[in-house]
C-alpha cells in the first residue's frame, strides 16, 4: 500500500500544510459546542491562547503571534458528547477530557499538564482514550 501523493514531495508538503513536519507534542481542543459556548467556552479557549502565547508554546504564524516552532496546537471542536458538564477541553495525545473548565483553570491544565505531563485530577474527567479517570 502506498502512501498519500505529497509523501513523495516533502518540500510541496511543507509548505502547503506545515504542521506535517512541526514537532508537535500536544493537542488541546477546547469545545464550542452549543452548551459549551453557553457555559463560556469562548473565555476558557481566550484564556488558553493568551497562556500558550505568552509561554511560546502555541503552534502557529508568527504573524498571528504564534511559534512556528512550538509544540502545542490549540484547536476549536465541536460538541464532544458531555458538553452539559462543559466548557469541555481535551489533551491529547494522552487523551484527558477536562470538565467544566474555567479561565482560571487554564495556567493550571498548561503548567501541570501541557508542560509537565501529569494530569488535573480535580478536572479530569476521563483519560487514557475512555477509561473513566
Amino acid at each position: 500500500m502506498s502512501g498519500h501523493p505529497l509523501h513523495e514531495d516533502p518540500e510541496k508538503l511543507s509548505k502547503l500544510a506545515p504542521i506535517a513536519s512541526a514537532a508537535v507534542r500536544r493537542h488541546v481542543f477546547v469545545c464550542n459546542g452549543t452548551s459549551c459556548t453557553a457555559a463560556g467556552a469562548a473565555d476558557v479557549k481566550a484564556a488558553f491562547e493568551q497562556e500558550l502565547e505568552a509561554r511560546k508554546l502555541r503552534y502557529g504564524k508568527l504573524s498571528k503571534g504564534r511559534n512556528p516552532e512550538g509544540p502545542i496546537v490549540l484547536t476549536d471542536c465541536g460538541s464532544v458528547g458531555f458538553c452539559s458538564v462543559g466548557p469541555a477541553v481535551l489533551v491529547y495525545p494522552e487523551g484527558v477530557w477536562y470538565a467544566n473548565v474555567t479561565p482560571e483553570d487554564v495556567p493550571e491544565i498548561v503548567s501541570e499538564h501541557v508542560c509537565e505531563g501529569r494530569k488535573v485530577e480535580r478536572l479530569a474527567l476521563i483519560d487514557d482514550f475512555g477509561a473513566q479517570g
